[in-house]
């Protein structure tokens, strides 16, 4: 079957390095029928420009902080489906393969997938549902085959914003994302007015990087709650029809304990907790009396399909104990069109970390010893050739979309 024409929708403000990152690990996703959309600052634009992507992508120049907006901006400029990613994110090569193939079907109407926490490794976020009063819940879905699931009563099918795609036609009749959930709630929202088929596919997956932005300083510690607030108070106006007063204490309450959290790491001073609080009270009577409206439908684009040229060459995977040694043929085979993972294992206990390289190939780095699944003992006994080759059929299916790859020496 041809793969369908996906458009894939970056956001991005004030994040000008994650911006090029990001495209970058997007243009080496194994997938024949792909266009780049970037909705983006000035900086950002520049920083896409200096790196010489202006002539490969669709751009879309916009400054506001509204990802909303941005992203209305971006299916104004999208193909069949329209998958969506954030710009402190970078997907897996087999990501959008995997994210359309539910697509054949014709009763479903978005997808996501599962999101990587920053060490590569972990999961930050599964299959969840979406609920009226803004809550989300897991849901238990097969970890290898996508599973297709109806909303149940009033509960829909979360997509995670960083990683999802829907039918264009169906996104833009319903006029896209509200542009009164600024950052927070806006998919919740989505899903809820939607109310559709959803494949959850586990094998679709994007790495996240929560980077530094206007919200959040780069150890994480929130620099402003008030549009937390103030999205969870229109959303609770627009979805959920009991008191709202006790959603907005319980969500207080847990803002109060994250904020504690960070003043005991050393991350907040004692006088920042009540400070931050006061922007989510503020937040809310904000949203209290912010106009609801409804959204009209987006129009159809008027651009032609952009298609980028991605990498048909083998996969192939590097191991070494020292970076520098395999790092010249890493660069050489990203060059002739293939993809790479290389491992760097030191004769230590460390944890392992997976990065993406601005260079176009995956790093995974620890010890030998390490572990780097959750369920690894601290440290186990390994030979190199052994931990290696554990290693490659981890992620094998994520970066292959087969059980092995290619060894280069």
């Amino acid at each position: 079957m041809t793969a369908p024409a996906t458009s894939v929708v970056i956001v991005s403000r004030g994040r000008p390095e994650a911006l090029v990152l990001c495209v970058t690990a997007t243009a080496q996703l194994r997938y024949p029928n792909l266009e780049v959309v970037v909705v983006a600052d000035p900086p950002g634009l520049a920083a896409l420009s200096a790196a010489g992507w202006s002539n490969r992508i669709k751009t879309i120049p916009f400054d506001t902080p509204n990802i909303s907006a941005a992203r209305n901006l971006g299916l104004t400029a999208a193909g069949e489906i329209v998958a969506f990613l954030d710009d402190d994110a970078v997907p897996e090569p087999t990501w959008l393969t995997h994210l359309t193939a539910p697509f054949a079907d014709p009763t479903v109407m978005a997808a996501t997938g599962f999101v990587l926490a920053r060490n590569g490794i972990s999961f930050q976020w599964q299959a969840r549902d979406a609920r009226p009063d803004g809550s989300s819940h897991p849901l238990t879905v097969d970890h290898r085959t996508p599973t297709i699931l109806n909303p149940s009563g009033a509960n829909a099918i979360k997509t995670e914003g960083t990683n999802m795609a829907f039918r264009r036609t169906t996104l833009a009749a319903l006029g896209g994302f509200d542009p009164v959930f600024r950052f927070y709630l806006d998919e919740t929202d989505l899903n809820l007015r939607l109310m559709a088929r959803t494949a959850v596919v586990p094998l679709a997956q994007v790495h996240h990087g929560f980077s530094p932005s206007d919200r959040r300083h780069p150890d994480r510690t929130p620099r402003d709650l008030h549009e937390i607030g103030a999205s969870l108070a229109a959303f609770l106006r627009k979805h959920h029809k009991g008191d709202p007063q006790p959603v907005y204490l319980q969500e207080r309450a847990d803002q109060r304990r994250r904020l504690l959290t960070h003043m005991v790491a050393g991350r907040l001073e004692p006088r920042d907790v009540n400070r931050l609080l006061a922007t989510f009270d503020t937040g809310w009577q904000d949203g209290m009396t912010r106009p609801l409206t409804s959204l009209p439908p987006i129009p159809s684009p008027t651009q032609p399909f952009l298609p980028l040229s991605t990498p048909t060459g083998p996969h192939d995977l590097l191991s070494a104990r020292r970076l520098r040694t395999i790092a010249p043929r890493a660069k050489a085979l990203i060059n002739q069109g293939h993809t790479v993972t290389a491992v760097i294992l030191s004769p230590t206990a460390r944890p392992h970390r997976v990065r993406f390289q601005s260079e176009g190939y995956w790093l995974q780095t620890g010890g030998l010893f390490g572990k780097s699944l959750r369920t690894d003992p601290p440290f186990r006994f390994w030979h190199f050739r052994d931990r290696v080759e554990r290693e490659f059929r981890r992620v094998a299916l994520i970066r292959t979309d087969s059980d092995s790859g290619q060894k280069s020496p």
